[in-house]
């Protein structure tokens, strides 16, 4: 049974570059054929898809976040990581990790609350 937990750390200051972490049981990050997604809900609108990496450790990404988005994994901890750069109070949002083979997300996070403001 895969079970996700994200880490953060719920303020940020504009401009400066959001990390968060999803911590990986029950499952590798490397299992054929998952993929390891971030995904966030601002207050009042729907889910965004951010971006994948996938079991092989391909990444990608939200063409409107592209350029400040990066995705990465740590295989040894079974943790994949997000870092959004620049971030405005737009990012407010509750992000989660969640996984998947192919497009679906079976499994997500409980999700973590992050407010960008000064």
């Amino acid at each position: 049974q895969v079970q996700l937990q994200e880490s953060g750390p719920g303020l940020v200051k504009p401009s400066q570059t959001l990390s968060l972490t999803c911590t990986v049981s029950g499952d590798s990050i490397t299992t054929n054929y998952y993929y390891w997604s971030w995904i966030r809900q601002p207050p009042g609108k729907g889910l965004e898809w951010m971006g994948a990496i996938s079991y092989s450790g391909s990444t990608y990404y939200s063409p409107s976040l592209k350029s400040r988005t990066s995705i990465s994994r740590d295989t040894s901890k079974n943790q994949f990581t997000l870092q959004l750069s620049s971030v405005t109070p737009e990012d407010t949002a509750v992000y989660y990790c969640a996984s998947g083979e192919a497009v679906s997300t079976a499994y997500w996070g409980q999700g973590t609350q992050i407010t960008v403001s000064s």
